[in-house]
């Protein structure tokens, strides 16, 4: 059956981040939906944010395309450009290899609630505002190559 139980998918609230960049994502959870459809050329993802907490760090990819489709609450995204309000049916796209670094706050008093969809081989990417990048095997590096102690990318 093409309709996907999101409350029998499990949530999580892991990060594969490492201190103190996980901290912000805390109150981050999220379902794959991907793997559960059976769906194997993209990812995407359901994510709750809590009050207060961060999509990710500011990021942008190298191969993967991204999309994403607010459907309940308020969030700011955060792009080298500035500041903007997304509400429910608000969508952003950010293609693969710009370097445009975004992130979602909640800055809001409730959970807001979105879609996240990813295509393209993850072939790493970068966060402009702290020391880190990730390579094209998920493993966190500073930006003068040297890794991260951390488990990398969650899959």
């Amino acid at each position: 059956m093409p309709k996907l139980d999101l409350e029998a998918i499990p949530q999580t609230n892991r990060t594969g981040y490492p201190a103190p960049f996980n901290a912000a994502v805390e109150e981050r959870w999220y379902r794959r939906l991907a793997p559960v459809g059976g769906l194997t050329r993209f990812g995407a993802s359901h994510v709750v944010l809590k009050p207060g907490a961060w999509s990710s760090q500011r990021h942008w990819h190298s191969g993967e395309d991204e999309l994403l489709v607010m459907l309940a609450g308020e969030a700011v995204l955060i792009e080298d450009a500035g500041r903007t309000v997304l509400r429910p049916g608000d969508i952003c796209a950010w293609p693969r290899d710009v370097e445009n670094g975004h992130h979602l706050i909640n800055e809001s008093g409730e959970d807001c609630v979105f879609v996240a969809i990813s295509a393209g081989p993850d072939a790493g990417g970068s966060y402009p505002d702290i020391d880190m990048m990730w390579d094209d095997q998920g493993v966190y590096r500073h930006k003068d190559g040297t890794p991260y102690e951390s488990p990398g990318r969650p899959a």
